[in-house]
């Protein structure tokens, strides 16, 4: 991934190409690129697609069977990639009724539609400059660099390094799109509770979310911004469950809990785990927890399996009700969102235009330097942000 004279980001349009935080120049793109984690359909792509995910990283061939058993018992089936096709559906209804011709590509990081595929379609049908959606909210390694890593490596395995240019919309964990979903949810959740007879007081909101490595954690987002141990990554996430609460009962208890650990048991991870967080409140006189999938845009396999199996037997066990709110989905205000996070890039829309319901933000169009390193693996070529 080569950088020409006076381009700090590899890949971008011109607008974007000199690294400014928030890029105010109007780009004229030609198609958007709607990226995903991407998930198997069938009981035989279960193991292809968790080598996929894990390559790299040396995890045996039993620990892999582990994992597949929460795929297997979908009929091997992630719920993901249907989710995609209704996300990606619902943003061309969105586009067309606000009357903005721009097409909806589609491609995944692990699984097909490969990532690969929709930049040679891209190539095919003469678009040369794409404004791309992460399927994640959050900054972090996984959420956030390892997608436009992905970018910089489909286009050199392309052979159109240099013919397309890819930007990338910003990280969207407190824009109103994003977050007023969960408010709806909350909202809801905790009347469930009260239907059912159970005082504020005996209430507990978990707001899940993918835990990752702690020294991912510590990386994630621009150094200079002092987060902390938990990095960008946990400082989003507390920000916005303050929104949510605020939005809903200010009064209720709540705290932020993780989830879908893979790592080795010596390789530290955020935690608590959410299912040792029920236990704990159980043990607490709690009778009730509202848990909000705050780290995820849609009810894929982390959720179905880990909240909606895993969490659920974990309460019935203890006696605790336990309701679970939906996640952003094809929620109305989610998909309109999207498409204003593509004008924000489109029309250039100036910094105090840019909605933002927590201090942290708006966030970055391009990503700063570092950001969001791995410690493990490096700094691999990255697109949409600083070099390295």
């Amino acid at each position: 991934m080569s950088i020409t004279n006076g381009e700090l980001v590899p890949g971008a349009t011109e607008a974007a190409r000199g690294g400014a935080e928030h890029v105010t120049e109007p780009t004229a793109y030609d198609a958007i690129l709607l990226t995903s984690f991407g998930g198997p359909e069938g009981q035989d792509d279960v193991i292809p697609f968790l080598r996929n995910v894990t390559r790299g990283r040396g995890i045996p061939e039993e620990r892999l069977e582990e994992v597949a058993h929460h795929y297997r018992a979908f009929g091997g089936v992630s719920p993901i990639n249907a989710q995609n096709r209704e996300l990606k559906a619902a943003l061309e209804a969105e586009l067309a009724r606000r009357g903005i011709d721009l097409p909806v590509l589609w491609g995944n990081r692990n699984w097909k539609p490969y990532l690969r595929e929709a930049i040679l379609e891209a190539n095919e049908r003469g678009y040369r400059k794409l404004i791309a959606i992460g399927t994640s909210a959050y900054s972090s390694y996984s959420s956030c660099r390892q997608y436009r890593e992905d970018y910089a490596e489909a286009l050199t395995e392309t052979g159109l390094d240099g013919v397309i240019q890819i930007d990338k919309v910003r990280q969207f964990f407190d824009h109103p799109g994003f977050v007023e979903p969960f408010v709806e949810g909350l909202a809801a959740g905790l009347a469930e509770v009260a239907a059912a007879g159970i005082p504020l007081e005996q209430t507990h909101v978990l707001f899940s979310t993918h835990s990752i490595p702690t020294m991912d954690a510590a990386k994630s987002g621009p150094q200079s911004r002092g987060f902390g141990e938990g990095g960008a990554y946990e400082a989003q996430h507390r920000a916005v469950a303050e929104v949510v609460v605020a939005a809903t009962s200010p009064s209720v208890d709540w705290s932020l809990v993780f989830q879908s650990r893979s790592g080795p048991p010596t390789q530290p991870w955020l935690e608590p785990d959410v299912n040792d967080a029920i236990t704990d409140l159980a043990g607490r006189g709690i009778r009730a927890v509202v848990i909000v999938p705050l780290g995820f845009v849609s009810d894929h396999m982390e959720v179905k399996w880990d909240l909606d199996t895993e969490a659920m037997e974990t309460s019935r066990g203890l006696g605790v009700l336990a309701v679970r709110v939906p996640t952003p989905g094809t929620n109305p205000a989610y998909v309109a969102g999207l498409v204003d996070l593509v004008l924000e890039r489109r029309d250039g829309v100036p910094l105090d235009e840019r909605p933002a319901l927590t201090e942290l933000g708006p966030w970055y169009d391009v990503c700063r330097p570092g950001c969001c390193e791995n410690v493990r693996l490096g700094f691999k070529p990255a697109l949409a942000g600083v070099a390295p």
